[in-house]
């Protein structure tokens, strides 16, 4: 075990010669997708105009349009609804859930229990009102093969005449499963197209853009969504969520959002639309930092001798780097050392406590410019065995390094 800062330091070095051929990889894909934004800058001809806000009901908000053309065409989809008033990746997904399924309808989730947030809107926990059981939408779910990989057997013997819509969570949320990849989802979509044409298929795509070359919707998802303040938003929107799809879904959607016969005609954008295009432009490159951050995470925390996954040679496909740290007194002890090398808030110490909408107690280390901003450098655990914490962004590989050495010396003084 690694215990000086000397030693520490002499392993950093060693680190970041063994992962540039991964950060190289990485540099490619960040050039693909920032050649793809750029294309649709400029193609939808992007002008000082579309920066500026609206008010009121924001009405004929160009800018607002503009923005969502560009989202659609840079996540193969046909249309986008794209808001500062969507407050979460969940809200955006609960938008898709209750504005396609209809009492009687049936929902799949195909990659087991779906992150804890949704728990309660589905209705398997809590009492919420207005869940989707409530509203009579049955739901059931399947689990992942022992390799991570679609259950395509269960799937086909599970799917019934009244199966509406099957979910699909691409991040691992807080669970060991390898993140699905884009081919993976592909191989998914024509599996369903091809025997259920009508099934609607939807992707929780939080914490998986830009993090390869495609999106969901690129190979035949109806619909996908997200949180601005996760990678889309390239650690410069301050709040918003996103919706793309099949332009009848994210219709629905957007019905749900406001109201039918109001749709996403209406909704003003505050002075901050530079920053929700700015962010975009930015965010290829942005989430590159976030996952060379992550490989070199997953490097120092397996000579330290610590389970990690994705391994620091393995596949990604979002921007999560899990730890298994093996005692909830690490895993705040990493938490603080994430917190302490924050920008924002470095003398705070975070405290597990009952966040809403979660079943165990969870810590969260965000010393982040904007509340909650996974891209910008968080770490969050649910308290639960087998005590595993879960690292995401880092706005620079540099700045990452710093917090997850602090984070290391944290865990390591802990013996």
């Amino acid at each position: 075990m690694y215990k000086g800062t000397k030693e520490l330091s002499l392993v950093v070095k060693e680190i970041e010669l063994e992962s540039e051929s991964a950060y190289k990889v990485l540099d490619e894909i960040a050039f693909v997708n920032h050649e793809k934004v750029l294309k649709a800058f400029k193609d939808e001809r992007v002008s000082d105009f579309h920066l500026r806000g609206s008010s009121g009901y924001g009405y004929d908000d160009m800018g607002r349009e503009v923005l969502e053309r560009i989202y659609a065409r840079v996540f193969g989809a046909e249309a986008a609804l794209v808001r500062s008033q969507i407050v979460s990746g969940t809200h955006a997904i609960a938008l898709c859930l209750y504005g396609v399924l209809r009492p009687g309808d049936e929902l799949i989730s195909i990659t087991g229990t779906p992150y804890d947030t949704l728990e309660e809107i589905i209705g398997i926990r809590g009492e919420g009102a207005g869940s989707l059981k409530e509203l009579g939408v049955s739901y059931r779910q399947i689990e992942l093969c022992s390799d991570g990989s679609i259950n395509f057997d269960a799937l086909g013997k599970e799917i019934n005449h009244k199966t509406k819509c099957v979910m699909l969570q691409r991040s691992r949320g807080y669970s060991e499963r390898p993140t699905l990849s884009i081919k993976q989802i592909g191989e998914l979509c024509g599996f369903i197209k091809k025997r259920w044409p009508s099934i609607v298929i939807f992707v929780d795509n939080c914490y998986g853009e830009f993090v390869e070359t495609i999106e969901p919707c690129n190979v035949g998802a109806d619909l996908a969504a997200g949180s601005l303040i996760k990678n889309p938003g390239g650690g410069l929107a301050p709040t918003g969520g996103y919706v793309v799809g099949s332009k009848k879904y994210v219709e629905m959607a957007a019905n749900r959002w406001t109201a039918p016969g109001i749709g996403a005609e209406v909704g003003p954008t505050p002075e901050f639309q530079r920053l929700l295009y700015q962010g975009l432009f930015m965010a290829p490159h942005i989430v590159t930092e976030a996952l060379k951050g992550a490989v070199f995470t997953a490097k120092l925390f397996e000579r330290l001798h610590y389970r990690v996954f994705p391994g620091p040679n393995d596949f990604r496909s979002d921007i999560i780097q899990a730890i298994e740290l093996g005692s909830a007194e690490k895993v705040i002890a990493f938490c603080r050392g994430i917190q302490q090398s924050s920008p924002v808030d470095a003398h705070v110490l975070p405290e597990p406590w009952d966040m809403p909408g979660y079943s165990d107690q969870v810590i969260m280390a965000a010393g982040t410019f904007v509340q909650g901003a996974s891209l910008e450098l968080t770490a969050d655990a649910p308290i639960r065995e087998p005590y595993i914490v879960y690292l995401q962004g880092g706005l620079s590989k540099e700045y990452t390094k710093l917090g997850v050495l602090s984070a290391a010396k944290a865990v390591l003084e802990l013996g």
